[in-house]
C-alpha cells in the first residue's frame, strides 16, 4: 500500500514534524512558503501541513485533486483559509487551538507594560541626548489599581487575565458575544463594547479576525477611549482601522498602544506607524518561542495523521 503523500508548505517547519509525519507519510517539500512554489507542488497530495500566510482556497484545492481531504493549519487562525470551500468539500481542517495561549499572553503583558512606561520613547530620549531627568518627567500609566479591558475571553484573553491578577488590578472588564462561565469565575465582569473602552485604563484585544470584527477599532471607538488608555493588539491587524489608530496617537486622545500585529505584515521600514513614539511595535512574535512553535508543529502533524487514518482531530475546525 502506497504511502500518502503530505505537501509541507514551509521549509521552517520545525524538524519535529517532519520527523512525526515522515515515519508514515511520503512527504512532498517546497523551496519556500511564496504561493507559486505551493501551487507547482500540490497536485495528487492527500493531506496539506498549512504554514504560510498565502490563502488557502479554491484553485489550492482544485489543483490538490479530489483525493485530498487533511488539512492541517500551524495556526490558531483560519482567517486565510476558505473554511466555507472545504466545508462543501468534505475536507477536515485541524488548527493548532490550545497550545500557543501562554506565550501570547506573555506578549500581551509586555506590550501593555512597555507601552505604558514608555519604553520606545525612552530610548528615543536616550539616543537623541535629551535625557533631562525631573519629577515630572516621562510620567508613565500604572497598572496596579487599574481596570483592564480584555475583548474576547477565549483562551488567550483567559490567559491575559490571570497574568495580570498578580499585579493587583482593581478591576477587570471583559466583551464578547455573551458572558461566559470562566468570566465570572475569573471575576471578570461582562459589559459591552462601548462600557468596556470607556472605562478602562488598559484595552487588550484577544479576538478572532472575522467579518463581524474586522475594523472593529475605529475612530468612533477611539474616540470613546480615555486619553490615559494603553490599547494592546495581539490578534489581528485587521482588527483595528490602523489610519484611526495612528489619529488617536498622533493627536494624543488615547496614551499609547503597543502592537503584535499590524496590516500589512511585513511592515514597510518607512511606514507611519514607525514614526510615533508612543507606540511599542513588535513584528507578530506572539507564538515565537522554541517550545510553543514545535508544540505547534507536532500538534499540525497528528492533527493530519489523526485525519487521515479517519479520527477526529485533536483541536478541529472542520
Amino acid at each position: 500500500m502506497s504511502r500518502p503523500k503530505i505537501l509541507m508548505t514551509n521549509p521552517s517547519i520545525p524538524k519535529i514534524a517532519f520527523d512525526i509525519l515522515g515515519l508514515k507519510c511520503e512527504l512532498i517539500h517546497t523551496k519556500d512558503d511564496k504561493r507559486e512554489t505551493i501551487l507547482e507542488k500540490v497536485a495528487g497530495v492527500d493531506a496539506i501541513f498549512w504554514a504560510t500566510k498565502e490563502n488557502l482556497d479554491k484553485e489550492v484545492l482544485d489543483l490538490a485533486g479530489p483525493q485530498m481531504k487533511t488539512i492541517g493549519t500551524m495556526s490558531v487562525g483560519v482567517n486565510n483559509i476558505d473554511v466555507e470551500e472545504l466545508k462543501k468539500r468534505g475536507i477536515k481542517l485541524g488548527n493548532t487551538r490550545g497550545v500557543l495561549f501562554d506565550a501570547v499572553a506573555d506578549v500581551a503583558v509586555l506590550l501593555a507594560l512597555a507601552a505604558a512606561r514608555r519604553l520606545r520613547e525612552g530610548r528615543m530620549k536616550i539616543e537623541q541626548n535629551q535625557w533631562t531627568p525631573g519629577l515630572g518627567w516621562m510620567l508613565g500609566q500604572d497598572v496596579v489599581g487599574s481596570t483592564i479591558g480584555i475583548v474576547g475571553l477565549g483562551e488567550i484573553g483567559q490567559t491575559v487575565l490571570k497574568r495580570f491578577k498578580s499585579f493587583n488590578v482593581a478591576k477587570f472588564l471583559y466583551t464578547g458575544h455573551r458572558e461566559s462561565q470562566q468570566g465570572k469565575e475569573l471575576g471578570g465582569n461582562f459589559v459591552s463594547l462601548e462600557t468596556l473602552v470607556k472605562e478602562s485604563d488598559f484595552i487588550i484585544v484577544c479576538v478572532p479576525l472575522t467579518s463581524e470584527t474586522k475594523s472593529m477599532f475605529n475612530d468612533n471607538i477611539f474616540s470613546k477611549m480615555k486619553s490615559t488608555a494603553v490599547f494592546v493588539n495581539v490578534s489581528r491587524g485587521e482588527v483595528v482601522d490602523q489610519d484611526a489608530l495612528i489619529r488617536a496617537l498622533k493627536d494624543n486622545k488615547i496614551f499609547a498602544a503597543g502592537l503584535d500585529v499590524t496590516t500589512p505584515e511585513p511592515l514597510p521600514p518607512d511606514h507611519e506607524l514607525l514614526k510615533l513614539p508612543n507606540l511599542v511595535l513588535l513584528p507578530h512574535l506572539g507564538s515565537a518561542t522554541t517550545n510553543t512553535r514545535n508544540a505547534m508543529a507536532e500538534l499540525t502533524a497528528q492533527n493530519i495523521l489523526r485525519g487521515l487514518g479517519g479520527e477526529e482531530m485533536f483541536s478541529p475546525v472542520c
